[in-house]
Protein backbone atom coordinates (compact mmCIF):
# COMPACT_ATOMS: atom_id res chain seq x y z
CA UNK A 1 0.00 0.00 0.00
CA UNK A 2 1.25 3.47 -0.42
CA UNK A 3 1.92 6.26 1.60
CA UNK A 4 -0.76 8.17 1.17
CA UNK A 5 -3.14 5.07 0.58
CA UNK A 6 -2.01 4.56 4.42
CA UNK A 7 -2.31 7.79 5.53
CA UNK A 8 -6.48 7.80 4.01
CA UNK A 9 -6.45 4.73 5.81
CA UNK A 10 -5.13 5.71 9.49
CA UNK A 11 -7.54 8.97 8.64
CA UNK A 12 -10.68 6.86 8.15
CA UNK A 13 -9.91 4.41 11.00
CA UNK A 14 -9.38 7.79 13.37
CA UNK A 15 -12.40 9.17 12.11
CA UNK A 16 -14.40 5.82 13.33
CA UNK A 17 -13.00 6.03 16.67
CA UNK A 18 -15.27 7.10 19.29
CA UNK A 19 -14.61 9.86 21.99
CA UNK A 20 -14.49 7.17 24.83
CA UNK A 21 -11.79 5.36 22.28
CA UNK A 22 -10.01 8.62 21.63
CA UNK A 23 -9.21 8.44 25.45
CA UNK A 24 -7.83 5.17 26.05
CA UNK A 25 -5.48 5.95 22.97
CA UNK A 26 -4.28 9.23 24.44
CA UNK A 27 -4.46 8.13 28.37
CA UNK A 28 -1.03 7.50 29.00
CA UNK A 29 0.26 10.81 28.08
CA UNK A 30 -2.59 12.92 29.90
CA UNK A 31 -1.39 14.68 33.16
CA UNK A 32 -2.10 13.52 36.32
CA UNK A 33 -5.75 16.00 36.46
CA UNK A 34 -6.24 15.16 32.64
CA UNK A 35 -6.25 11.01 33.66
CA UNK A 36 -8.59 11.77 36.46
CA UNK A 37 -11.14 13.93 33.88
CA UNK A 38 -10.99 10.56 31.67
CA UNK A 39 -12.11 8.18 34.68
CA UNK A 40 -14.50 10.70 34.88
CA UNK A 41 -15.78 10.78 31.79
CA UNK A 42 -15.67 6.89 31.06
CA UNK A 43 -17.52 5.79 34.31
CA UNK A 44 -20.02 8.43 33.37
CA UNK A 45 -20.20 8.37 29.47
CA UNK A 46 -22.11 9.99 28.31
CA UNK A 47 -23.74 12.64 30.96
CA UNK A 48 -20.64 13.42 31.95
CA UNK A 49 -19.76 15.85 28.99
CA UNK A 50 -22.82 16.89 28.28
CA UNK A 51 -23.10 19.06 31.41
CA UNK A 52 -21.36 22.39 31.40
CA UNK A 53 -17.08 22.60 31.54
CA UNK A 54 -17.91 23.73 35.93
CA UNK A 55 -20.00 20.55 36.31
CA UNK A 56 -17.86 18.45 34.90
CA UNK A 57 -14.76 19.97 36.56
CA UNK A 58 -16.59 19.43 39.73
CA UNK A 59 -17.21 15.89 39.01
CA UNK A 60 -13.32 15.15 38.72
CA UNK A 61 -12.49 17.77 41.34
CA UNK A 62 -10.13 19.45 38.98
CA UNK A 63 -10.40 23.01 36.83
CA UNK A 64 -12.77 24.09 34.34
CA UNK A 65 -9.56 25.33 32.66
CA UNK A 66 -8.25 21.38 33.05
CA UNK A 67 -11.75 20.41 31.52
CA UNK A 68 -10.88 22.57 28.41
CA UNK A 69 -7.50 21.43 28.13
CA UNK A 70 -8.75 17.40 27.96
CA UNK A 71 -11.23 18.54 25.34
CA UNK A 72 -8.22 20.31 23.13
CA UNK A 73 -6.07 16.82 23.77
CA UNK A 74 -9.22 14.96 22.26
CA UNK A 75 -8.87 17.19 19.29
CA UNK A 76 -11.23 19.71 19.65
CA UNK A 77 -11.05 23.22 19.61
CA UNK A 78 -14.11 24.28 21.32
CA UNK A 79 -15.63 22.31 24.29
CA UNK A 80 -19.34 22.86 22.52
CA UNK A 81 -17.38 21.31 19.31
CA UNK A 82 -16.65 18.00 21.88
CA UNK A 83 -20.28 18.36 22.98
CA UNK A 84 -21.91 18.00 19.55
CA UNK A 85 -19.80 15.22 18.56
CA UNK A 86 -20.71 13.11 22.07
CA UNK A 87 -24.67 14.02 20.85
CA UNK A 88 -24.19 12.20 17.83
CA UNK A 89 -22.52 9.19 19.65
CA UNK A 90 -25.62 9.45 21.77
CA UNK A 91 -27.86 8.85 18.51
CA UNK A 92 -25.84 6.02 17.42
CA UNK A 93 -26.09 4.30 20.52
CA UNK A 94 -29.66 4.50 20.33
CA UNK A 95 -29.66 3.18 16.21
CA UNK A 96 -31.40 -0.29 15.74
CA UNK A 97 -32.11 -1.96 12.18
CA UNK A 98 -34.79 0.18 11.96
CA UNK A 99 -32.95 2.99 11.86
CA UNK A 100 -29.56 2.11 10.08
CA UNK A 101 -29.09 2.46 7.04
CA UNK A 102 -26.81 -0.09 5.48
CA UNK A 103 -24.70 -0.38 2.26
CA UNK A 104 -26.34 -3.24 0.69
CA UNK A 105 -29.41 -2.45 -1.95
CA UNK A 106 -31.91 -4.43 -3.58
CA UNK A 107 -30.60 -4.96 -6.49
CA UNK A 108 -27.25 -5.68 -5.43
CA UNK A 109 -25.56 -8.50 -7.29
CA UNK A 110 -24.06 -11.02 -4.97
CA UNK A 111 -20.84 -10.99 -5.55
CA UNK A 112 -21.16 -7.52 -4.79
CA UNK A 113 -22.88 -7.54 -1.60
CA UNK A 114 -20.29 -10.27 -0.32
CA UNK A 115 -17.27 -8.39 -0.97
CA UNK A 116 -19.30 -5.49 0.68
CA UNK A 117 -20.25 -7.39 3.76
CA UNK A 118 -16.30 -8.71 3.86
CA UNK A 119 -14.80 -4.68 3.50
CA UNK A 120 -17.31 -3.95 6.29
CA UNK A 121 -16.24 -6.72 8.61
CA UNK A 122 -12.31 -6.35 7.94
CA UNK A 123 -12.93 -2.33 8.73
CA UNK A 124 -14.34 -3.35 12.19
CA UNK A 125 -12.13 -5.85 12.99
CA UNK A 126 -9.05 -3.39 12.38
CA UNK A 127 -10.72 -0.11 14.06
CA UNK A 128 -11.16 -3.00 17.46
CA UNK A 129 -7.84 -3.96 17.51
CA UNK A 130 -6.52 -0.80 16.86
CA UNK A 131 -8.31 0.97 19.85
CA UNK A 132 -8.24 -2.01 21.84
CA UNK A 133 -7.20 -0.95 25.28
CA UNK A 134 -4.00 -3.10 26.30
CA UNK A 135 -3.93 -2.64 30.24
CA UNK A 136 -7.65 -3.84 30.30
CA UNK A 137 -7.65 -6.95 27.72
CA UNK A 138 -4.59 -8.32 30.46
CA UNK A 139 -6.82 -7.55 33.19
CA UNK A 140 -9.56 -9.70 31.71
CA UNK A 141 -7.09 -12.99 30.48
CA UNK A 142 -5.63 -12.39 33.96
CA UNK A 143 -9.21 -13.16 35.99
CA UNK A 144 -10.25 -15.91 32.97
CA UNK A 145 -6.94 -17.56 34.35
CA UNK A 146 -7.37 -17.60 37.79
CA UNK A 147 -8.57 -20.75 38.32
CA UNK A 148 -9.83 -20.12 41.56
CA UNK A 149 -12.57 -18.28 40.50
CA UNK A 150 -15.97 -19.13 39.00
CA UNK A 151 -16.33 -17.66 35.23
CA UNK A 152 -20.02 -16.89 34.24
CA UNK A 153 -20.65 -16.16 30.59
CA UNK A 154 -23.78 -13.59 30.30
CA UNK A 155 -25.23 -12.41 27.33
CA UNK A 156 -28.39 -10.91 25.47
CA UNK A 157 -30.81 -11.76 22.66
CA UNK A 158 -28.06 -12.30 20.04
CA UNK A 159 -24.80 -12.05 22.08
CA UNK A 160 -25.61 -14.95 24.34
CA UNK A 161 -23.80 -16.86 21.26
CA UNK A 162 -20.87 -14.89 22.09
CA UNK A 163 -21.49 -16.26 25.68
CA UNK A 164 -21.33 -19.24 24.76
CA UNK A 165 -18.87 -19.53 22.48
CA UNK A 166 -16.88 -18.15 25.03
CA UNK A 167 -17.78 -20.47 28.06
CA UNK A 168 -17.12 -23.96 25.34
CA UNK A 169 -13.49 -23.18 24.76
CA UNK A 170 -12.70 -21.84 28.45
CA UNK A 171 -13.89 -24.99 29.85
CA UNK A 172 -11.85 -26.92 27.49
CA UNK A 173 -9.07 -25.49 29.56
CA UNK A 174 -9.35 -24.52 32.62
CA UNK A 175 -12.39 -25.36 35.55
CA UNK A 176 -15.77 -23.72 37.09
CA UNK A 177 -17.07 -22.44 34.27
CA UNK A 178 -20.62 -22.13 32.88
CA UNK A 179 -23.12 -19.69 31.02
CA UNK A 180 -26.27 -18.04 32.56
CA UNK A 181 -29.24 -19.46 31.44
CA UNK A 182 -31.51 -16.55 29.90
CA UNK A 183 -34.48 -16.68 32.05
CA UNK A 184 -35.51 -13.67 34.73
CA UNK A 185 -36.56 -16.97 37.12
CA UNK A 186 -32.91 -17.42 36.91
CA UNK A 187 -31.58 -14.58 38.28
CA UNK A 188 -32.12 -14.37 41.91
CA UNK A 189 -30.47 -17.70 42.77
CA UNK A 190 -27.92 -16.78 40.30
CA UNK A 191 -27.72 -13.16 42.82
CA UNK A 192 -27.38 -14.78 46.29
CA UNK A 193 -24.74 -17.51 45.49
CA UNK A 194 -22.16 -14.72 43.85
CA UNK A 195 -19.01 -13.75 45.87
CA UNK A 196 -16.21 -12.30 45.49
CA UNK A 197 -15.02 -15.66 44.16
CA UNK A 198 -17.13 -14.58 40.67
CA UNK A 199 -16.13 -13.02 37.74
CA UNK A 200 -18.89 -12.54 35.36
CA UNK A 201 -18.24 -11.72 31.66
CA UNK A 202 -21.14 -9.44 30.21
CA UNK A 203 -22.36 -8.99 26.38
CA UNK A 204 -24.47 -6.23 25.89
CA UNK A 205 -24.09 -4.05 22.82
CA UNK A 206 -26.57 -1.11 21.37
CA UNK A 207 -30.09 -0.76 22.35
CA UNK A 208 -28.73 -2.44 25.46
CA UNK A 209 -30.94 -5.07 27.95
CA UNK A 210 -32.04 -3.37 31.26
CA UNK A 211 -32.15 -7.26 32.75
CA UNK A 212 -28.17 -7.07 31.95
CA UNK A 213 -27.75 -3.86 33.05
CA UNK A 214 -29.69 -4.57 36.17
CA UNK A 215 -27.84 -8.25 36.79
CA UNK A 216 -24.55 -6.78 36.56
CA UNK A 217 -25.02 -3.64 39.31
CA UNK A 218 -26.50 -6.61 41.44
CA UNK A 219 -22.80 -8.55 40.47
CA UNK A 220 -20.97 -5.60 41.59
CA UNK A 221 -22.49 -5.42 45.07
CA UNK A 222 -22.37 -8.85 45.57
CA UNK A 223 -18.33 -8.57 45.06
CA UNK A 224 -18.16 -10.43 41.72
CA UNK A 225 -15.44 -9.23 39.39
CA UNK A 226 -17.50 -7.46 36.03
CA UNK A 227 -15.97 -7.71 32.33
CA UNK A 228 -17.87 -6.11 30.08
CA UNK A 229 -17.68 -6.70 26.13
CA UNK A 230 -19.79 -4.39 24.37
CA UNK A 231 -19.99 -1.53 21.59
CA UNK A 232 -17.61 1.79 21.52
CA UNK A 233 -21.09 4.04 22.60
CA UNK A 234 -20.36 1.38 26.03
CA UNK A 235 -23.40 -0.36 27.82
CA UNK A 236 -24.62 1.11 31.09
CA UNK A 237 -22.83 -1.96 32.55
CA UNK A 238 -19.59 0.00 32.22
CA UNK A 239 -20.63 2.28 34.96
CA UNK A 240 -19.87 -0.82 37.45
CA UNK A 241 -17.44 -2.91 34.82
CA UNK A 242 -13.90 -3.57 36.26
CA UNK A 243 -13.11 -4.50 32.69
CA UNK A 244 -14.64 -3.37 29.61
CA UNK A 245 -13.50 -4.11 26.26
CA UNK A 246 -15.15 -2.18 23.12
CA UNK A 247 -15.87 -3.73 19.82
CA UNK A 248 -17.22 -2.65 16.45
CA UNK A 249 -20.58 -3.29 15.56
CA UNK A 250 -20.95 -1.86 11.96
CA UNK A 251 -21.92 -4.05 9.30
CA UNK A 252 -22.67 -4.04 5.57
CA UNK A 253 -26.69 -4.34 6.28
CA UNK A 254 -28.95 -2.56 8.78
CA UNK A 255 -28.52 -5.33 11.61
CA UNK A 256 -25.32 -5.10 13.41
CA UNK A 257 -22.17 -7.31 13.07
CA UNK A 258 -20.51 -9.75 15.84
CA UNK A 259 -17.63 -10.20 13.95
CA UNK A 260 -15.74 -7.94 15.71
CA UNK A 261 -16.45 -8.63 18.80
CA UNK A 262 -16.17 -12.71 18.10
CA UNK A 263 -12.46 -11.46 16.77
CA UNK A 264 -11.73 -10.34 20.64
CA UNK A 265 -13.46 -13.28 22.00
CA UNK A 266 -11.04 -15.36 20.27
CA UNK A 267 -8.12 -13.11 21.15
CA UNK A 268 -8.87 -13.72 24.81
CA UNK A 269 -9.24 -17.53 24.12
CA UNK A 270 -5.88 -17.54 22.65
CA UNK A 271 -4.34 -15.43 25.35
CA UNK A 272 -5.89 -17.59 27.71
CA UNK A 273 -4.50 -20.75 26.68
CA UNK A 274 -1.15 -19.28 26.09
CA UNK A 275 -1.06 -17.83 29.96
CA UNK A 276 -2.58 -21.35 31.04
CA UNK A 277 0.08 -23.28 29.17
CA UNK A 278 0.63 -26.81 29.91
CA UNK A 279 -2.68 -26.92 32.82
CA UNK A 280 -4.48 -25.83 29.92
CA UNK A 281 -2.92 -28.47 27.71
CA UNK A 282 -3.18 -31.51 30.22
CA UNK A 283 -7.05 -30.61 30.63
CA UNK A 284 -7.55 -31.02 26.85
CA UNK A 285 -5.61 -33.83 26.54
CA UNK A 286 -7.69 -35.53 29.55
CA UNK A 287 -10.95 -34.56 27.88
CA UNK A 288 -9.64 -35.98 24.42
CA UNK A 289 -9.64 -38.72 25.73
CA UNK A 290 -12.56 -39.44 27.94
CA UNK A 291 -14.77 -37.92 24.80
CA UNK A 292 -13.16 -38.62 22.16
CA UNK A 293 -14.32 -36.30 19.40
CA UNK A 294 -14.67 -33.32 21.96
CA UNK A 295 -11.76 -31.01 20.66
CA UNK A 296 -12.52 -32.04 17.12
CA UNK A 297 -15.21 -29.09 16.07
Amino acid sequence: MSQSGQFEQSENQSARLTLADRIRQIQGSLSPAEHKLSRVFLANYPTAGLESTVEFAKKGNVSAPTVLRFVSRLGFNKYRDFQDALREEVQARRASPLTLQGKIRADSAAPELARSVAETAVEGIESTVASLPEHEFDRAVALLCNTSLQITSIGGRFSQLLATYLDLHLRLMRPNTLVHAQHPNNDSTFIADLSKRDVCVFFDFRRYQKDTVDLAKAARARGAKVILITDPWLSPVSFTADVVLPARVESAGSFDSIVPATVLVEALIAAVHVKLGSAAEDRMRTLEAGYGTVLAD
